[in-house]
């Protein structure tokens, strides 16, 4: 188990961040924010898949006066996304919203920034301060060259320092970047700086195809060395695949149990049964199961039960046959047609035990 940076804990609704709290999977909708059904339907369904925290954009009123049927309705709290309109704050506030994601800095008046503060102080509503490498300031850029790690940092600063001052601490820090190393820099730079909790993902990823691999890379890079107490994979498309990839993240590293594990063998020309087709299978099988297992599909019988030894049941393929293992030891042999079912007859074995 990785070694957790201690950072200051803050409340999204029922959900703690930061401090020895799990570190927590959040998404965001891709609804139109004022259709308060698909709303609802998608933050339903990214409830259902795992995650914790949803957050929503909010670019005008009737998004914001939205809100409140929308968190009536849901069990996951809701954080609105909101940039420049300090108006949409307060009423996201009012609507009952667990959490902003706003830059004071880009209120602009001091007047305002003190009444958004104010509010959310009196609901106990955290601010995440959220910077992206795409939206720096010219007078930032301009100094650092470009998106630096240290352009990233004290344009955080810049908008930390002006809760501060009102003596405002509810605060979460996102630092985000489309490239990785620039990322893992800028959060390694930021948790020496404050002790506030991290949110951390990398921002517009791309498609699953190369959104996942970023994604994976550069959080599993940051949650290796501890930094990070939520995490939002950002994929283009349905947003239920983000909370998908994170939780297999966080399980990869022991952060997170829950689910099944699958360890299937990459194949070779020892392998005489359809592993490729027999996996894809299982793992659609097992993805309704919630309790922590382990399941391995091996191509040979070589290999596998050896290899595997740690899964809690596996198969191994031989010519049109193969074995059923437990822990490593072989429990039986059947038919390759077989293979899949006698496999999950086991399964229920051990989840009824």
């Amino acid at each position: 188990m990785f070694k957790r940076k201690l950072t200051r804990q803050i409340s999204v609704g029922k959900v703690k961040v930061g401090g020895d709290a799990p570190i927590s999977i959040q998404s965001m909708t891709n609804t139109k924010t004022h259709d308060a059904a698909a709303t609802i339907e998608q933050i339903q369904r990214l409830a259902a898949e795992g995650c914790e925290i949803a957050r929503v954009a909010v670019p005008d009123m009737p998004a914001a006066k939205t809100l409140g049927k929308i968190i009536s309705a849901v069990e996951l709290p809701v954080v609105a996304d909101i940039h420049f309109d300090y108006k949409l704050a307060l009423e996201s506030i009012a609507q009952g919203v667990a959490a902003l994601r706003l830059n004071p800095g880009n209120i602009g008046n001091a007047a305002h920034v003190r009444e958004v503060v104010q509010a959310a102080r009196a609901e106990n509503i955290p601010i995440r301060v959220g910077v992206n490498a795409g939206s720096l300031s010219r007078k930032i850029l301009q100094k650092y060259g470009g998106a630096t790690p240290e352009a990233l940092v004290e344009s955080a600063m810049e908008h930390i320092e002006i809760l501060e001052a009102e003596n405002f601490f509810d605060i979460k820090i996102s630092l985000k970047a489309h490239d990785v190393p620039l990322t893992i820099a800028a959060y390694r730079l930021m948790s020496e700086k404050r002790n506030y909790p991290l949110h951390i993902g990398i921002t517009e990823a791309g498609t699953v195809n190369t959104g996942v691999i970023k994604s994976a890379v550069g959080l599993g890079a940051l949650l290796a060395e501890g930094i990070g107490d939520t995490i939002r994979v950002s994929l283009t498309g349905d947003p239920v695949i983000e909370v998908t990839v994170a939780k297999e993240i966080l399980k990869s590293l022991g952060l997170r149990e829950g689910g099944v594990i699958l360890i299937s063998c990459p194949t070779c020309g020892r392998t005489r049964i359809n592993i490729p087709a027999i996996a894809a299978q299982v793992e659609q099988k097992i993805s309704s199961i919630k309790k922590p297992l382990t399941v391995a599909v091996m191509g040979c019988v070589v290999n596998g039960p050896g290899e595997a030894r740690v899964a809690d049941v596996g198969i191994a393929g031989a010519d049109g046959e193969g074995i059923i293992f437990r822990k490593g030891i072989v429990v039986r042999k059947v038919p390759e047609s077989e293979l899949v079912n006698e496999l999950f007859k086991e399964i229920d074995s051990i989840l009824a035990e």
